[in-house]
């Protein structure tokens, strides 16, 4: 397979990010999308010259599809990943996979019986930043991590809910700061800590809670894999959206990610080392700038699928790294509970 031919499930926010990467891929093509809002959707689908849909289920019945992409709200994930697995597509959605385990096993024996592939937007993983920081990490020269920590302090409210019934409500969001917009930075505080351990948080409703039915504002302490500790505080009740600001403390030096640019801190020296400052001037750039590279990603491990040479290629974050993330927000909500720290293999 060289050319992709790719299709769009749901046409909210989020889901310019993956048109523009499928029209600036080499070797792909938006076929189609599928959208409720007729009006909208019959729109967009002359913006973008491809095909449109009421019903994403007779979109599917089309053969010549290849990948389809999932940005629906988070409660419709898993029946429109099984739906698109069920009928041969290979799929890429949008972050949470699912809203809890239940959901993922299902998904996972669908991936077993259909030979399918699926990747998860986590796209802040190919930042600049972070791949420095996994580099650097793994190259071992500046020693053991002894501790990770991380703050987001974003902004939400009014129409962001009102205008979208499905966020703000646990049994359609699954959640709300953590698993929507945090969820990010809990993936890449675990992927640079080798996994987590335990898990001891507290959520909490304060500025935002005539808006939303779950949590605006989240802290944790993790147990992380690789011995260190992780630290983490988040919250929705900002009056603007500042760049995560991130440090990892390591033996023979601190990385420190502020205002999208990565310090190396040596004693007395602070050397910049990379930026994430988005070129195209996005003002929407704290989503990150890889959601190109992450389609780009995932579009060559479906090509490399049908070369025997190439079956081991995984360059994308696939299901059992989504369930990670999201076992780890389940974690929080359990410990928050409960006031007790949670160890990661308790269900």
């Amino acid at each position: 397979m060289n050319m992709i031919n790719a299709a769009v499930i749901g046409c909210g926010a989020i889901h310019s990010c993956h048109v523009a990467a499928i029209e600036q891929e080499p070797a792909s093509t938006l076929r189609a999308i599928a959208e409720i809002d007729v009006e909208k959707g019959r729109a967009l689908a002359k913006r973008y010259d491809c095909d449109f849909y009421a019903d994403y289920h007779e979109m599917l019945r089309d053969p010549q599809i290849d990948v389809v992409h999932i940005c629906l709200p988070h409660h419709l994930h898993q029946a429109a990943i099984l739906a698109a697995l069920a009928a041969g597509k290979h799929v890429f959605t949008e972050k949470p996979v699912a809203l809890n385990s239940g959901e993922v096993a299902a998904i996972r024996q669908a991936l077993t019986e259909t030979g399918a592939r699926l990747g998860v937007c986590y796209q802040n993983r190919l930042n600049p930043s972070s791949r420095e920081i996994k580099a650097l990490l793994e190259s071992g020269q500046l020693g053991k991590m002894l501790s990770i920590k991380a703050v987001l302090t974003w902004s939400r409210g009014g129409a962001y809910y009102t205008e979208s019934p499905w966020r703000g409500r646990f049994e359609t969001e699954g959640g709300s700061l953590l698993i929507n917009q945090a969820i990010h930075t809990l993936d890449l505080m675990q992927w640079f800590g080798g996994g987590v351990l335990a898990v001891k948080g507290v959520v909490e409703s304060s500025f935002l809670s005539e808006l939303t039915e779950n949590e605006d504002t989240a802290m944790a302490s993790f147990k992380l894999g690789n011995g260190a500790r992780g630290l983490f505080y988040a919250t929705n009740c900002h009056s603007t959206d500042s760049p995560l600001l991130l440090e990892i403390h390591c033996e023979k030096g601190l990385l420190q990610l502020h205002h999208n640019t990565l310090w190396l801190i040596d004693r007395d020296n602070k050397t910049p080392l990379i930026s994430d400052e988005n070129p195209s001037g996005n003002a929407k750039s704290y989503w990150g700038d890889s959601h190109r590279q992450a389609v780009f990603n995932f579009y060559q491990s479906v090509r490399d699928s049908g070369n025997t040479l190439n079956t081991q290629n995984k360059n994308y974050t696939d299901i059992h790294d989504a369930e990670t993330s999201l076992n780890i927000v389940g974690a929080i909500y359990r410990s928050s509970q409960l006031r007790k720290w949670i160890m990661l293999t308790e269900k």
